[in-house]
């Protein structure tokens, strides 16, 4: 490899194509580890971005431990290849056992590099990522009991990548809402959540107390109605299926309204993402859309005021 690396970029299970669409400058494809010879960008499909990779030669094991723990204490392993090899890395590095989450927590604070074998020789490593969770997977203790369906992980994830929650007293939208599962999680902040779909909500969260719900089309609920009422929404939520052009199109208004303060919305793509939508979203002052771990084909859309 005779360009030098100046970024890295992992992909989600499956996406490494639309990442690929995204990036300047590959030199190579290591499964879903793309290297780049341009300075790190800012993506849509990444799940985790290595910013300044150093490529390290290393002589054995222990002089590769060695190495990575002079830049700093804190590595995980992206393992593509030579996997015993780079496990027994690793385990010279002492690393923190990744526990699940039990939601709602704080976002790490520690610095978490990455670090990868390139070669049995040369190891890439990167002290700075875009993630603060290994590889970019938050994965959190899961309830098999009061959500009705797994959707409320994305939630969860958002929530906390956001580093804010819907407070008590609080009052939010869940567009899109059935079977409940982004309503149950709103609940259980301790919000007030009224959620629109035109299916019902599971009757275990339909029975909550601070859930209502409307029976109606989602795009038939503008901001003006709130307006009338002088009526504030504190988040507005969407988990809605429907093409991106449609939900832009939708929630422009309410941000320009200024009716609502917060706002999480997943875009939802059926084959190849539609860039010029996503970008759409990008531009829209202080959001910025990223991929969740816990997201499919899909992205997820954030605006989030200052609290």
């Amino acid at each position: 490899m005779t360009e030098k690396i100046k970024s890295a970029y992992l992909a989600a299970e499956g996406l490494t194509q639309p990442l690929l669409k995204e990036l300047d400058g590959v030199i190579a494809i290591h499964d879903r580890l793309v290297l780049s010879s341009q300075p790190a960008q800012e993506v849509f499909w990444a799940q985790n971005i290595w910013r300044n990779p150093e490529t390290l030669s290393i002589d054995s094991i222990n002089d590769a431990a060695k190495k990575l723990q002079a830049i700093q204490r804190n590595w995980c392993l992206h393992s593509y290849h030579l996997h015993r090899r780079a496990k027994l890395i690793l385990e010279k590095l002492s690393p923190r056992k990744s526990r699940p989450l039990v939601f709602p927590s704080a976002l790490p604070t520690s610095p978490l590099g990455s670090f990868t074998l390139l070669d049995k020789n040369t190891l890439l490593a990167s002290s700075d990522c875009s993630s603060a969770f290994p590889n970019g997977e938050v994965n959190f203790v899961e309830d098999r009991n009061g959500p009705p369906n797994r959707a409320y992980l994305k939630l969860y994830e958002a929530l906390t990548l956001a580093n804010l929650k819907p407070q008590p007293g609080e009052f939010c939208i869940d567009v899109g809402g059935s079977p409940g599962g982004w309503a149950w999680v709103i609940h259980q902040c301790g919000a007030e959540v009224l959620s629109i779909d035109r299916a019902p909500l599971s009757p275990s969260v339909a029975s909550l107390k601070g859930v209502s719900f409307q029976k109606r089309d989602a795009f038939s609920l503008h901001p003006q109605e709130f307006e009338l009422k002088q009526q504030s929404v504190d988040w507005l939520f969407s988990d809605l299926i429907c093409y991106p052009e449609k939900l832009y199109e939708w929630i422009l208004p309410w941000v320009e309204s200024g009716v609502c303060k917060n706002f999480i919305c997943t875009l939802k793509f059926k084959g190849e993402p539609d860039q010029s939508t996503i970008e759409k979203f990008a531009a829209v002052p202080n959001s910025q859309v990223r991929h969740l771990f816990n997201n499919k084909n899909e992205l997820t859309w954030f605006k989030i005021s200052s609290p």
